[in-house]
């Protein structure tokens, strides 16, 4: 129900109005100096009050320079800001297509702003495998997954990521076996993070496999102990 974020899914803008809002954080018109300082400071894992902090790594486009972003992401729509602070300026993309990957095109654009060429965008497998499921079933859809996977041509998106993507679209339209497929296929691809683990069990537990589910929140804690999500999950299914 799109109507239970209020501002999270209900604030409207454009990137001509981002722009003038960026600008005017450099100066005290909006936000006294001493408040501004708060907000972009980084704190717990490089993060500020609702900005990530970072400076950029010494390999990549506007090297050693601070960069304050924040990605955004709700039903049908995703969004990236990155503010370059030394020199003013400002990335900023919105989306409305599915499966768009705006991060991928927001470090391409930072390279053309330095001077260097942009790495393409990797293919969102999302529509296409969704699509697989739908009409010729997920085994199908993994098979084709293993088979665009293994093309030497491919410039597809193979990351976790992806996969969980996939796997959440089919949580969200009560197609839980085809969900725990994927996610049991993501784990089979990944299996040192914890946090495919965690989409499984989550699988799981809502399709009622109360067993299955504690077995892959403790596997997930096992391997990422900071995962407070699987901790907290694993807890209560245990009680």
């Amino acid at each position: 129900d799109m109507a239970l974020p209020f501002a999270a899914g209900s604030l409207y803008s454009t990137v001509e109005d981002m722009y003038k809002w960026d600008q005017a954080l450099y100066t005290d018109k909006l936000l006294p100096s001493d408040l501004k300082q708060k907000i972009f400071a980084p704190g717990l894992e490089h993060y500020g009050f609702g900005w990530v902090i970072v400076t950029i790594p010494k390999d990549e486009p506007g090297a050693g320079q601070t960069a304050i972003s924040h990605g955004g992401g709700i039903n049908g729509f995703n969004t990236i800001e990155q503010r370059l602070v030394a020199d003013h300026d400002l990335i900023v993309a919105f989306n409305n297509t599915p499966g768009a990957n705006i991060t991928e095109m927001a470090d391409g654009i930072r390279a053309i702003l330095y001077g260097q060429e942009p790495k393409l965008p990797k293919r969102s497998l999302v529509p296409e495998l969704g699509e697989t499921v739908v009409t010729r079933g997920v085994d199908a859809a993994i098979a084709q997954y293993r088979e665009l996977k293994h093309s030497s041509a491919s410039n597809d998106d193979f990351s976790e990521n992806a996969l969980n993507s996939l796997g959440y679209e089919l949580l969200r339209k009560d197609r839980l076996a085809d969900a725990i497929a994927i996610f049991k296929l993501n784990t089979e691809e990944y299996p040192k993070s914890g946090n495919v683990f965690d989409s499984l069990a989550e699988a799981y537990a809502k399709n009622g496999q109360k067993q299955l589910a504690i077995e892959n929140y403790r596997t997930a804690v096992a391997l990422d102990p900071k995962n407070q999500n699987a901790a907290d999950k694993l807890k209560e299914l245990e009680k």
